[in-house]
């Protein structure tokens, strides 16, 4: 059983991303469509070829430009960093993969339209996933915010391949939940396809009456217990954009000095 996937040019922004798994049956295989020219085709070798046919699928958004990105079945997730990642290059320059990670409610997709738009966005809760292109003098990075609530955690793993930055979002008004934080953080940071990611946590909510600083964000997640990946702590407000022009920045310098 072979894994296919389209890959259609939205917008300068936006893709359509689709991956499907053909349906089988004892007596033949289903072959996958012939290529158009406005379709280009990546051909992936499955993980478990005598799998039966796909029985999940899970669609991620791009709420600005309306781009969709499917992927049928579980077993298609290892596979799925790398294939992100040459789509990546299929319409331009290199652009530099990071994901954006945090509870649900931390700001990650008002953070991703601030850094794209320079204004604040109206959101509703994430479902998947946002993708946006955003580029810091003449260096482009192609950002995936991923949601973050509890049922969605477990499928994030399914972008770290050749991600190089990590940003994690913490809502610094939310004492309760920071364990909560840490201990997805340093989950990440133990899996194999992050061995090399940089790391951007990004203390959001300080306009808030009584949030905790950066440096207790920093103690609470015990960066300082963290030797094998380069990281760094920014206070900033998705609202007005204060502190995220410095986050950008610390990207850049990152993924140049590499």
């Amino acid at each position: 059983m072979d894994y296919w996937v389209t890959t259609k040019k939205l917008s300068k922004r936006a893709f359509f991303y689709e991956a499907r798994v053909p349906p089988t049956t004892n007596s033949e295989q289903s072959e996958p469509a012939p290529r158009t020219n406005r379709d280009k085709h990546t051909h992936v070798q499955p993980e478990n070829s005598a799998s039966s046919a796909a029985t999940r699928t899970t669609t991620h958004r791009s709420k600005k430009h309306g781009g969709t990105f499917v992927y049928t079945d579980h077993r298609i997730r290892t596979d799925m960093g790398f294939l992100l990642t040459k789509m990546m290059t299929v319409f331009g320059d290199k652009e530099h993969k990071v994901i954006i990670v945090g509870l649900d409610n931390a700001g990650k997709t008002t953070i991703l339209y601030q850094f794209l738009t320079k204004e604040a966005v109206h959101t509703s809760p994430t479902i998947g996933s946002n993708v946006e292109e955003i580029t810091v003098r003449n260096t482009h990075f192609l950002v995936w915010d991923i949601g973050g609530q509890e049922s969605l955690r477990a499928s994030w793993f399914s972008y770290f391949c050749h991600t190089e930055i990590v940003i994690l979002v913490v809502d610094s008004t939310d004492r309760e939940r920071l364990t909560v934080s840490k201990d997805e953080l340093h989950r990440m940071l133990a899996h194999e396809d992050l061995q090399n990611a940089a790391v951007l946590i990004l203390a959001n909510k300080q306009d808030v009456k009584n949030s905790m600083t950066a440096a207790e964000i920093s103690q609470c997640l015990t960066l300082d217990t963290i030797t094998t990946h380069s990281w760094h702590v920014q206070a900033c407000c998705a609202l007005t954009g204060e502190g995220l022009p410095a986050s950008l920045d610390w990207m850049r310098s990152k993924v140049v000095a590499n």
